[in-house]
């Protein structure tokens, strides 16, 4: 193993090669981002820290057999979850009744059990066409547009209304009802506050606006950005570092304000700046909630980084990202909002459509749920993440009563503008 003046060497020679200005944090290599995710695991699940990094390891490593079984088995296809206690493992829910037997790979140093479950009423794809079909019929029946998405390890319909519509489902008469309609299995929760974009306005005054770093610094995701709309002064969070061939650029939430200033660190004395963002596009309905932003100065440099703990003194090299269709619940990944910092959780629906009309209307089931309990207004546009694998941009979240976080949810990085990439090492 890499001794840690070697790591930070070798790190150093990446960043050179990017031929981009300094980041004013300390850059990772991979194998030292997974050990940092593999930390937040052990906590997390109880479980010692070698063992946490093998499953953080291995989490990876399974994408393309969990790719190979959802295609063998397309026709029966409910839904693939990760299981953490007792035991990591993979779990496959089929439709009908003939049975398959369990299997295991070897991955991250470790044998995955795969468990097969048979006997699931639908197909995920049928429950996805349920709400394609009936979600207009299932929002105009309730007095608040509820979120809906498919459940993966039980292969339900999750219809999440609001709390004070739950007296709609006394004795199960809503879940009948909508379980009769759409013809999947149904089940009902009740959430205490809607969903909500996490932009935060009343923020701090800025300080003073220069056109570009004084000595060297860059633009990268997981920073704070903001700007003024209508009085309000709002601020969330980069994302990740694109390009379109021509230009570098930042992406973050459609729903922040058009015109953004980057908060950023002078490398050598950590002193804060004000960079101006032109407002290249925003990509805001359905399935998307992204925006591009190009520094004014032509001197500003991009770094294929982000921020990847809470105060901002590591970041990491975008490596590869990972497609939504081969994203599993129960997947442990991370974030880094400019409210809440750094935290991880577990995936709880890859298939979701949070409620009310944040998506110019009616949100499709394509953003990713992940459970609590940390997240908060700013977040908006953060990156979420696994290792160096870059997986989406923070949109919204769900809260409980007290204000605390139930769920956030992203948009994924298959739904980047169209001609812009990630700018990766």
């Amino acid at each position: 193993m890499f001794t840690m003046s070697v790591r930070w060497f070798l790190a150093a020679v990446l960043l050179a090669l990017w031929a981009g200005p300094a980041s004013a944090a300390q850059v990772q290599l991979p194998v030292d981002a997974l050990m940092q995710d593999a930390g937040e695991y052990a906590t997390r699940f109880g479980v010692p820290f070698d063992e946490a990094l093998r499953r953080m390891r291995a989490q990876g490593a399974t994408v393309p057999t969990t790719d190979a079984l959802r295609e063998t088995y397309k026709d029966r296809w409910a839904g693939v979850a990760i299981e953490h206690q007792p035991n990591y493992r993979i779990v496959v829910l089929l439709t009908g009744t003939d049975p398959v037997a369990d299997q295991s790979v070897m991955a991250g140093g470790m044998v995955v059990p795969i468990v097969f479950r048979t006997g699931a009423p639908a197909t995920r794809e049928a429950v996805l066409a349920a709400i394609t079909a009936y979600q207009a019929k299932i929002r105009e029946s309730l007095p608040h547009p509820p979120g809906l998405g498919v459940d993966q390890r039980t292969g339900e319909l999750v219809v999440m209304i609001a709390s004070g519509d739950a007296d709609l489902d006394r004795d199960g008469a809503l879940r009948t009802r909508i379980a009769t309609m759409t013809g999947v299995p149904v089940r009902i929760e009740a959430v205490d506050k809607p969903s909500a974009n996490m932009a935060q306005d009343q923020v701090a005054p800025a300080p003073t606006l220069i056109p570009a770093p004084v000595d060297g610094g860059a633009i990268e995701g997981g920073g704070r950005v903001v700007g003024t709309v209508d009085g309000k002064r709002y601020a969330c969070t980069t994302g990740f570092v694109v390009s379109d061939g021509v230009r570098n650029g930042v992406v973050t939430a459609a729903h922040c304000p058009d015109a953004l200033s980057y908060v950023g660190k002078r490398p050598s004395d950590g002193g804060r700046e004000e960079w101006p963002l032109a407002f290249v596009g925003q990509w805001g309905w359905g399935y998307q909630d992204v925006q591009v932003n190009v520094a004014t100065a032509p001197d500003v440099g991009y770094a294929p980084l982000f921020y990847a703990d809470t105060a901002k003194t590591v970041a990491r090299p975008v490596a590869t990202w990972r497609y939504r269709t081969s994203t599993r619940a129960g997947d442990f990944v991370c974030h880094r909002g400019e409210r809440t910092g750094y935290s991880c959780a577990v995936i709880a629906m890859v298939d979701f459509a949070p409620a009310g009309d944040l998506c110019g209307g009616a949100c499709l089931p394509t953003w990713v749920a992940v459970e609590g309990p940390t997240c908060k207004a700013g977040d908006s546009g953060a990156p979420v993440f696994e290792g160096s694998t870059a997986l989406g941009l923070v949109k919204g979240g769900t809260y409980r009563r007290d204000g605390t976080c139930l769920f956030y949810y992203y948009m994924s990085t298959d739904y980047l503008p169209q001609g812009w990439t990630l700018l990766h090492q």
